[in-house]
């Protein structure tokens, strides 16, 4: 098991990794909408948070030997799912096909507010 640690994505907040390989596997931390040059949330639309979102994963993913070519599953959680169509738009333009394996969960609160966090697990 190997720890990911890249600038390319914002630092973890809490006592976890920004992600983890074991085997060929790589496995994302959820990733929210943190600009990582500046630590704080992106604002503005939906689109903008997912694209930050994927673009903060993918720098893990490629730390740790892969890409989103390369995603088996992705999680995706909204604070609503009336974001979900937005979401989905900026996700999709991403991921080839076969798409990933995915679920999508609305929750009641996210880190630091955030609207949309995103983790993916890849083979490299």
């Amino acid at each position: 098991m190997e720890e990911i640690v890249t600038k390319g994505a914002p630092a973890a907040i809490g006592p976890y990794s920004q992600g983890m390989t074991h085997g060929g596997l790589v496995f994302a931390s959820g990733q929210i909408h943190i600009d990582p040059a500046t630590g704080e949330l992106v604002q503005g639309t939906v689109a903008e948070k997912t694209l930050r979102c994927i673009m903060n994963a993918k720098a893990v993913l490629e730390a740790g030997g892969s890409d989103l070519s390369k995603v088996i599953k992705a999680t995706v959680f909204l604070s609503d799912m009336s974001l979900f169509g937005e979401m989905n738009a900026v996700y999709e333009q991403h991921f080839s096909k076969p798409a990933p394996a995915r679920s999508c969960v609305a929750v009641k609160q996210l880190p630091k507010g955030a609207d949309v966090e995103i983790e993916l697990i890849a083979y490299r």
